[in-house]
């Protein structure tokens, strides 16, 4: 039920921006009321780039991270990374996560999620295929699988390092820092780096 009578337009507004992750009932009714205020060029502008979102932000072809239509991302773009190493995530989200640590050099591949029986979700909706077509290139030596350390995670590292010990020669995982069940996109740049500079074969 709403906490005070606004017009149709304000309430859709609030009931919207709640979807949004972290923003609850109060916090999109602030923000609203903050949009209210906004003179009409700025709401006009902000309302521009969202529609424009789904066309001019797009996903990198070779690894899976955000990337302007059309083009590979700034990191697989960047031709001081070293190509030896690839280091798997979950989500384009936490490349953002390890970018910010300055720990890593390499370049990444996202999975798209983890296996996940209860969420019917399986290896076809993974991006594994993509994955092993780049390790057969033989330019990869190390794989990291930076996957999240719950169950699924776990599992999943563990069936993507069967599919690919023979074609890399070193499989490692993120070590210390990192504590059981947490999710690495919520971690800090130094809890990144130290689990990186710890990681271990898997």
């Amino acid at each position: 039920m709403p906490m005070a009578d606004y017009p149709e337009i304000m309430d859709e507004l609030i009931a919207g921006l709640k979807t949004l992750p972290g923003i609850g009932r109060r916090s999109a009714e602030r923000l609203a009321l903050a949009m209210l205020k906004w003179p009409s060029d700025k709401l006009a502008h902000i309302g521009s780039l969202i529609q424009k979102l789904p066309e001019s932000v797009t996903f990198c072809p070779v690894c899976g991270n955000l990337a302007a239509e059309g083009a590979i991302c700034a990191v697989c773009a960047d031709a001081g990374r070293r190509t030896s190493q690839i280091c798997v995530v979950e989500d384009f989200s936490q490349i953002i996560t390890i970018e910010n640590s300055g720990s890593y050099r390499g370049l990444y591949h996202v999975l798209g999620g983890r296996l996940s029986p209860l969420e019917n979700r399986s290896v076809a909706d993974l991006t594994i295929e993509p994955l092993l077509r780049r390790l057969e290139a033989g330019a990869v030596k190390e794989l990291i699988l930076a996957l999240s350390p719950d169950v699924e995670g776990r599992a999943t590292a563990i069936y993507l390092a069967g599919l690919c010990e023979k074609l890399v020669e070193q499989i490692t995982r993120p070590a210390q820092g990192l504590p059981a069940g947490a999710d690495i996109t919520y971690a800090d740049s130094a809890t990144i780096s130290a689990a990186l500079a710890g990681r271990v074969k898997l």
